[in-house]
């Protein structure tokens, strides 16, 4: 079942994303229909909207992890780089 939100009408200069695109493809009356201001009602795009969700969170979490990761293996590195310097100074000395 569909709900209205808006009426709209379509304009002729508008410009279309890759994703609208497919969404043409893929079914052409319901790109019709959300251009003009419907919107689909079910259960399934609820459950698809939480599932986008926590995958959103997830991804930021990994994302975090990743930069934190990083940055403590840089500071490793540093850290041997260091050593290995000292080690140097103390057998050249």
């Amino acid at each position: 079942m569909m709900g209205q939100t808006k009426q709209t009408q379509l304009k002729g200069t508008e410009i279309l994303s890759a994703s609208e695109i497919g969404q043409y493809q893929y079914c052409s009356i319901a790109w019709y229909l959300q251009k003009c201001g419907y919107e689909p009602q079910s259960h399934f795009l609820d459950v698809g909207a939480k599932k986008h969700a926590e995958l959103g969170h997830i991804m930021d979490s990994v994302q975090t992890k990743t930069k934190t990761s990083r940055a403590l293996a840089i500071v490793g590195y540093l850290l041997i780089a260091i050593a290995i310097l000292l080690i140097l100074y103390g057998v050249i000395i």
